[in-house]
């Protein structure tokens, strides 16, 4: 995640706070059992793959993932103080997959170039632990559990194709992996807080071309890491 990303979503906290409204947690309120969040994922993904193969594949073919923003939405069901059971997502966003290698394939350039289009649709379910008790109004937490992946509406862009050599359909295989998150949530009020996060999962997919008859194939590693700024709504 660069640093201009990190600032952007720091300044979104004191926003975030405004709107959740004035006035301190009371040391006597107990949390309410459901709460519901909306704010801004942040997402890196770390990419690593094996460089492509298949038929007139050149040496050192491989791809880069770019960075995304997107909406987040979760529900949080507290089983008791400390305990509770997270659904965490966002809404998919359109991510783009750009050429990592050599500066041309033939006599058309590829590195840096954007390859291909996809969007993703990735919920987390995870078993959050927050520290101390309600009586306090800042409270670190930390949350394990699994993430699920698909990837739809995969699209080569015209410099994906001539890379290739023609049009070309791609696919990726959905992935299932362990998920996790650490974060702290500022209690405004009883109802409202805000909150900031970070998460990370393992997501690995099987990448797939077809080029006119011609399939060309990989390992993906995604590796995403999400910087998480929301507001909560407890009831």
């Amino acid at each position: 995640m660069t640093r201009q990303t990190l600032s952007q979503a720091l300044r979104l906290l004191p926003a975030l706070a405004l709107l959740a409204g004035g006035g301190a947690a009371r040391a006597d309120d107990a949390p309410l059992a459901n709460e519901v969040r909306a704010g801004a994922y942040f997402v890196h993904d770390a990419t690593q793959a094996n460089d492509l193969s298949g038929p007139f594949t050149p040496a050192g073919i491989n791809i880069r993932v770019g960075d995304v923003t997107t909406a987040y939405f979760a529900y949080l069901r507290r089983l008791d103080d400390n305990w509770g059971l997270e659904l965490a997502g966002g809404i998919p966003p359109k991510v783009k997959t750009y050429g990592k290698g050599p500066a041309t394939v033939g006599s058309v350039p590829f590195d840096g170039q954007e390859v291909a289009t996809a969007k993703w649709f990735s919920p987390s379910v995870l078993l959050d632990y927050r520290f101390l008790t309600p009586a306090y109004p800042v409270r670190p937490y930390v949350g394990i559990g699994f993430n699920y992946t698909r990837f739809y509406d995969l699209q080569s862009t015209p410099a994906g194709d001539a890379a290739n050599g023609g049009p070309t359909r791609v696919s990726l295989s959905k992935s299932f992996g362990p998920a996790g998150t650490v974060g702290a949530s500022w209690q405004i009020t009883r109802q409202f807080n805000v909150l900031a996060a970070f998460s990370a999962a393992r997501v690995n997919s099987n990448y797939r071309s077809d080029t006119a008859g011609v399939i060309r194939t990989t390992r993906i590693h995604f590796n995403p890491r999400a910087f998480i700024v929301a507001a909560g709504y407890s009831f």
